[in-house]
């Protein structure tokens, strides 16, 4: 009774949040978007056919509510289960890949056949699996907001639905002579690089502009979107940030993430550091025997028979504090007026991270206006800007994570943080 009376405000709560989250959208239409859609239009992302249907799946999983059907044992079973899946599909499609790519192979049809049958198998068996795999996680995660006090009655709000699936690209705009993002358009995702290259040349060329076609983890819809991954580290951070920001969607920061870099700065800082957070606890309540200890410190190893590019002989290069110089050098240089200069600059330091097996496809003023928001950590593609020291610092103040969030969520500009941190 209980189970089916929890169901139904599920339901309920999930009907309520989706009201609430589409009508706070605003669309803004501007001059620069409408000359910059001209090229992207035809390959845009669609978002309320991906929304639709994600919402039936989810409708689906809350009316059977299936990890009640399984005793704890199993749902972790199902977990482990779907990221094995997850690391096969994964090799078998790269050995695919090097087939088709073999120029030895004739006939790269015929002889890949099996594997091909072999390959859908795997599909088919995932596709069975995923529903039942993502509302396992759903439920595991919203145990841990609930223990860290980010619920409300029993539930968290928004309650936490995401979806695994291929994510759009983001096509970042900034302007050349200093680092902000103006535009971020949601494209396919399955563009082709050679494709990404021509439509950054064109905008670039056409609008005097920095463009940059960005891969992403997980955006912040609802359901959230989420990037498959055989990292179970990786995918409860993820699930858990992107849950933040549906979570400060209903509260004055996230309601202004659009207003200023700074409060977009301190959205996704905000989110990188809880959604860190939630992860550690997620995997240390549910999946202990996926911890080591290195060094004193945890972390979480999931095996994979796959190489991990981190283990691959390196020559010494920190990557942050090389990213964080460059991104200080070229801001002066920008601050100056020098803006050839700061892109000869960039495309000279981009190669010095290609030598040292950081393969960046382009460095400019839009690869540093993206990343640069994600300041959870000191350095980095961040540079001087202050305002991820200063989200550190108000949690580093805070005793417990619901205090820091709900403190920063209420905030609507840097000013607010900056008083707080000081005091």
């Amino acid at each position: 009774m209980f189970s089916r009376i929890m169901s139904r405000l599920e339901i309920l709560v999930f009907a309520l949040t989706i009201s609430v989250l589409f009508s706070g959208s605003t669309l803004i239409v501007a001059d620069q978007t409408e000359r910059v859609r001209v090229y992207t239009r035809v390959v845009e992302f669609d978002y309320f056919e991906w929304t639709v249907n994600a919402i039936g799946v989810k409708l689906v999983q809350a009316t059977l509510h299936t990890p009640n059907y399984y005793d704890e044992y199993n749902q972790h079973q199902i977990v482990l289960d779907y990221l094995k899946l997850t690391d096969e599909i994964i090799q078998q499609e790269y050995q695919l890949k090097i087939i088709f790519s073999d120029p030895n192979i004739q006939n790269p049809d015929s002889v890949s056949k099996a594997q091909q049958a072999h390959l859908n198998q795997l599909y088919e068996s995932q596709r069975k699996l995923a529903s039942t795999a993502e509302a396992v996680l759903e439920q595991q995660i919203s145990e841990i907001l609930r223990e860290q006090g980010l619920t409300e009655i029993v539930l968290p709000i928004p309650p936490v639905l995401f979806h695994i699936t291929p994510l759009p690209y983001n096509l970042i705009i900034s302007p050349r002579n200093n680092i902000q993002q103006e535009e971020s358009i949601s494209l396919v995702p399955d563009l082709p690089v050679n494709i990404q290259v021509d439509l950054e040349n064109k905008i670039d060329k056409a609008l005097n502009v920095s463009s940059l076609v960005v891969p992403v983890g997980g955006i912040g819809s609802y359901p959230t979107m989420i990037e498959r991954s055989t990292s179970l580290n990786w995918l409860s951070s993820t699930i858990a940030h992107e849950w933040i920001h549906n979570w400060l969607e209903l509260r004055p920061l996230g309601k202004s993430y659009e207003i200023t870099n700074e409060l977009r700065t301190m959205n996704e800082t905000t989110a990188s550091i809880a959604g860190d957070e939630i992860g550690r606890l997620f995997i240390q309540k549910f999946y202990p025997e996926l911890l080591t200890k290195e060094n004193g410190n945890i972390s979480v190893n999931f095996p994979s028979s796959r190489p991990d590019p981190n283990d691959l002989p390196r020559l010494q290069f920190d990557f942050r504090a090389e990213m964080h110089k460059t991104r200080i050098s070229v801001d002066d240089q920008l601050a100056k007026g020098k803006v050839d200069e700061a892109e000869s600059y960039m495309e000279s330091r981009r190669q010095v991270f290609w030598d040292n097996g950081y393969a960046i496809r382009k460095l400019n003023q839009a690869y540093f206006a993206f990343y640069g928001a994600y300041a959870d950590l000191p350095g980095g593609a961040a540079g001087e800007d202050p305002v991820g020291p200063a989200v550190r610092a108000l949690r580093a103040q805070s005793p417990t994570l619901v205090v820091f969030l709900k403190k920063i969520s209420q905030m609507t500009t840097f000013d607010e943080l900056k008083a707080a941190v000081s005091k």
